[in-house]
């Protein structure tokens, strides 16, 4: 693991510490901008969306089906993976994926909270995703890929696990073109200095062998960095 990775996944941890106690976070500072927010149509428990931390809803860009199997990666307090259960349903599979113990902690707790079944917690990166191969219909991801030190064996391992004619859906942050170095150190303070431009998100999940590629701004979260929306597709042959 690299020294980013440890400050992230202590950044993470105590988050999680802190809402085990029945505390905040602690890490939200533009809550019109991030976080549950963007859940505005969906029914949230409040201990649960009190632990988002993303920056989207990849639910409204997934289109989750009964009965599918679906990959949150980077799970976190589980509020992505319960509302998906709920759309894939009992014939369905939800499977959030996290390094962090004390978020997998809270996850668990919260599905247990609502009662459902179909969900499952695995601990791993999100480079080395611990699946098979062509083992989930959708991956998903809330504002989660943009923290990761090395990119390229995350997409590739989203392609690996898809099922051919599987899709991705997420929501990560960009930044753009003009972004300086001086001014991605400074959003690094915020754990956000990893974005990539649009280009690159297009380039990368190219490389990976998806296709479909679809990258849109949706609104800003910081200084030259934006929430967007992100669809891809594995082949179906």
């Amino acid at each position: 693991m690299t020294s980013d990775q440890d400050a992230i996944l202590d950044r993470y941890a105590n988050a999680a510490r802190r809402a085990l106690a029945g505390e905040a976070t602690g890490l939200l500072s533009g809550a019109e901008r991030l976080g549950a927010v963007h859940y505005t149509e969906e029914s949230v428990p409040e201990a649960v969306a009190a632990t988002s931390l993303g920056c989207g809803n990849p639910l409204a860009v997934a289109d989750l089906r009964p009965g599918e199997t679906v990959l949150d990666l980077g799970s976190g307090g589980g509020l992505d993976v319960l509302l998906s259960a709920r759309r894939v349903g009992p014939e369905g599979r939800a499977i959030g994926l996290d390094m962090t113990d004390d978020m997998l902690a809270l996850a668990r707790r919260h599905a247990a909270q609502a009662g459902l079944e179909n969900v499952e917690f695995v601990k791993g990166t999100i480079e080395a995703i611990p699946l098979p191969d062509n083992a989930v219909d959708v991956v998903i991801s809330n504002c989660v890929i943009a923290l990761s030190p090395d990119k390229p064996a995350v997409f590739a391992g989203i392609a690996r696990v898809l099922r051919p004619g599987g899709r991705l859906g997420v929501t990560d942050l960009l930044a753009e073109e003009t972004l300086t170095d001086a001014e991605r150190a400074a959003a690094d303070e915020e754990c956000l200095g990893g974005a990539l431009t649009a280009e690159d998100y297009r380039a990368l999940l190219h490389s990976a062998g998806l296709v479909n590629v679809d990258v849109r701004r949706t609104h800003e979260v910081g200084n030259k960095l934006y929430s967007a929306i992100l669809r891809a597709d594995k082949p179906s042959g």
